[in-house]
């Protein structure tokens, strides 16, 4: 959806990174000695941020492994077994990467969610089915049907949103069977897949566009080709350069071998996002992909536009449709890096691709990175939809736009039904649509259930269990009371949700970049937080937390860590915590990312940074010591509740190049720090939390794992759908352990006394 506005002054210092100068306490760098006391196998490493590694193998870099490794894992015993039970929601929806109508089968479609399976409706997209197997990566890039019945599904989502998170896959998978049974058929190394297309006249004829990693070079990228339905692949369309992928591809249905195809230059670092690069680019076969030709012949462009299809580093994401019913009438939209309405140019040929000259601009209030693609009306060449926040269309070749309303923001997919006149079904950050207007404003109808919701944290109430909140991609903060078992309570992104543990009315919830409120009636009137300054850098997902047995004393973090006694007006208690800014001119970067106060010593806390810091301060915030630097994006820190030296640090390295997850600990209030990874699997590791009897829990993006005080030898938690889990949470009051997935909703487990015995005993 479209980012929050602040005070211009505040909106300016989140553009530019600007950092907040506080002069009045003194952050001590480690000593020679304490730098060498960090584990060699974690540094130096580059400063992360969450999910992927860099491949130096030349093989599966270690996201594949970790996502081979754990459904494997899965589809044999677990470590611990435990049943997990869903916590929902399935009545509020997320994000939807792609549709396909079931060619034979009537009132039938396929669902693509983000990081949340494959789905089927037999029902016209009124009800959802999950068929995709839970051992397998959760995160899915596209999916198409062909002629002879088959499915065809790319693993991994091409879509690199802003402040949110996307996912990789393991490759192709097929289904002969309506999504019964499911066969992996090659590209392991694609990381992300954007869309698959068959050719209309031969059901085994398939084209892949192969995104790649957006957080390190190299892997299977460009177009791919198989020509006997998956069982072999052939580079089709090479790519210029190792940060390049195909984001886009259309094929001429009275000429399958006149396809178009589009070309993406894209990284992402800890600090840095790049959509765009001279690879990038337009490109046009006549031979049915065995050769292909950039096209750079734009006759007229579009007003303001400089770069129009020729290589450039700005250039990024490139749309590109046919119209069915005009084949020789092609639209395409290009775009350039930016923070919103970056659409650059939009362009109309009716000489199959020959030349283009140039028609009205969509608007745009999204980035078109986030959204990017063209769709035509498959009856009337005159009708584009683009997809952006909004879902904009022209009646009239583009020279004109409106809004088409009536859905949730942020367009991903759609598709329409051959065998059904005027039927269409649309995806978005909010579920699937569908219309049976031919998609005319107003006339679609949501699903019923959407079993996907995208959770980046969960709070649940130390007084009743039932009565759970947490944050969501694009659906806001839900909670379980006040209406539905899951409403929304408060818009945008929900991010950092707190329940007071002393008083359950007392709520905590934010959105993207720090707009944080507090509620004194369970969510229904939200106040927001007072007194954090404008200049300051906030993470997109702003850390929150209570002071344990401190009612009203809680902790925020900017790139400074706030306190209030009150809840709603702050004052900074510490200088800036972080390395400074980042590069990027869009998203701030140098910010905390988690806040630890301890139980037993209210002056003592320990924040992390996504720069890979570690910071603590044992005088309430008058001075403070770096204890650790130069790791991956510090996800956790969490303070023994019984002992305020005894802390572990949880790392990911999803946007560095060298390092996977790690659980550190210290007992000695940060002088030295022992690697307490151990056993876990390479993935990132995103929360930790010390359970009964100083038992352990961590939450990865393959899984939850248990383990001694010690740490070390951990065990799988029992079976959770191969998505990340973001938050985990032990509640006292049932004895039961929450975990927040991004993709499959919020799960619970009892942890009970027999287990904690075994894991106490390390076996």
């Amino acid at each position: 959806m479209p980012f929050p506005s602040r005070s211009p002054v505040r909106r300016a210092a989140l553009a530019l990174g600007l950092t907040a100068v506080l002069t009045s306490s003194t952050l001590a760098a480690p000593t020679a000695a304490q730098a060498d006391r960090v584990p060699p196998r974690l540094g130096p490493a580059a400063p992360g941020e969450f999910k992927a590694l860099q491949d130096t193998s030349g093989g599966l870099g270690l996201p594949e492994r970790a996502l081979i490794q754990a459904g494997a894992a899965a589809r044999q015993k677990p470590g611990i077994g435990v049943r997990w039970r869903s916590e929902g929601p399935d009545n509020i929806g997320g994000r939807v990467t792609g549709i396909a109508v079931d060619p034979r089968r009537a009132d039938t479609v396929y669902v693509a969610a983000a990081s949340g399976g494959m789905w089927k409706s037999t029902d016209r997209g009124r009800t959802l089915t999950a068929i995709w197997p839970e051992s397998y990566p959760q995160a899915i890039g596209a999916v198409a049907t062909s002629s002879d019945g088959a499915i065809y599904v790319g693993t991994g989502e091409s879509n690199p949103g802003g402040g949110s998170i996307t996912y990789e896959g393991d490759g192709i998978y097929k289904s002969t069977d309506g999504g019964r049974t499911w066969k992996n058929i090659g590209l392991r190394r694609s990381a992300t897949i954007s869309l698959i297309a068959v050719d209309p006249a031969n059901p085994k004829r398939i084209y892949v566009a192969a995104t790649g990693s957006l957080f390190r070079p190299g892997g299977e990228r460009g177009v791919y080709v198989s020509s006997n339905g998956g069982r072999s692949w052939t580079r089709s369309l090479d790519v210029p350069n190792a940060t390049t992928g195909a984001s886009g591809l259309a094929i001429d249905p009275a000429n399958p071998k006149r396809l178009f195809a589009t070309l993406w230059d894209r990284r992402r670092e800890p600090d840095l996002r790049r959509y765009g690069g001279v690879g990038s680019g337009l490109y046009r076969s006549l031979d049915g992909g065995a050769s292909w030709t950039r096209l750079d012949n734009v006759t007229a462009p579009t007003p303001g536009d400089d770069i129009a299809l020729r290589s450039d580093p700005r250039l990024g994401r490139i749309g590109v449709g046919i119209a069915p019913s005009r084949p020789d009438r092609v639209y395409v939209l290009t775009s350039t890096y930016g923070q919103f309405g970056n659409h650059k140019g939009f362009y109309v040929s009716d000489d199959g691709g020959d030349s283009f000259a140039t028609a009205a601009l969509p608007p745009g209030n999204v980035p078109y990175w986030w959204t990017g693609y063209v769709w035509i009306d498959p009856a009337d060449p005159e009708r584009v939809l683009i997809p952006s926040a909004s879902l904009f269309e022209s009646t009239n070749g583009g020279k004109s736009w409106t809004s088409n309303e009536g859905m949730h923001v942020d367009h991903h997919a759609i598709a329409w039904d051959p065998k059904v006149p005027g039927r269409v079904y649309e995806g978005n950050d909010g579920g699937v649509y569908r219309s049976d207007a031919n998609g005319r404003s107003g006339t679609w109808q949501m699903a019923v259930n959407h079993p996907f919701t995208q959770f980046y944290t969960l709070t649940v109430s130390a007084q009743d269990a039932t009565r759970i909140a947490g944050g969501t991609q694009d659906n806001g903060s839900l909670r379980t009371w006040g209406g539905p078992r899951w409403n929304e309570f408060q818009g945008g992104d929900g991010e950092a949700n707190v329940i007071d543990p002393a008083d359950q009315n007392i709520v905590y919830s934010c959105y993207q970049f720090g707009f944080c409120s507090r509620s004194t009636d369970g969510g229904d009137t939200l106040v927001p937080f007072r007194g954090l300054a404008e200049e300051d850098r906030y993470n997109w997902l702003s850390p929150v937390v209570l002071q344990p047995g401190a009612t009203g004393t809680v902790y925020f973090g900017s790139n400074r860590l706030y306190r209030s006694t009150n809840g709603l007006d702050y004052t900074p208690v510490s200088p800036d915590l972080t390395g400074g800014p980042g590069r990027d001119e869009v998203y701030p970067f140098g910010t905390l990312t988690t806040i630890a106060p301890s139980a037993t010593d209210p002056r003592s806390i320990l924040v992390g940074s996504d720069d890979g810091r570690v910071s603590a301060t044992t005088d309430g915030g008058q001075s403070w010591r770096l204890l650790l630097k130069d790791q991956p994006w510090v996800t956790r820190v969490a303070v023994d509740p019984r002992n305020a030296r005894r802390a572990f640090a949880t790392l990911s390295g999803y946007r560095a190049q060298g390092t996977g997850g790690h659980v550190l600990l210290t007992t000695d209030g940060g002088a030295n720090w022992r690697d307490v990874t151990g056993t876990l699997p390479e993935a990132p590791v995103n929360d930790i939390v010390i359970g009964p009897a100083g038992i352990l829990f961590v939450a990865t993006d393959v899984g939850v794992y248990a383990g001694a005080p010690s740490g070390r030898f951990w065990l799988r938690l029992g079976h959770l759908p191969l998505a990340p889990v973001n938050d985990i949470e032990f509640n006292a009051v049932s004895g039961r352990l929450f975990a927040a997935t991004f993709g499959r909703g919020i799960y619970s487990t009892q942890i009970t006394p027999a287990m904690q015995a075994r894991l106490q005993r390390g076996r």
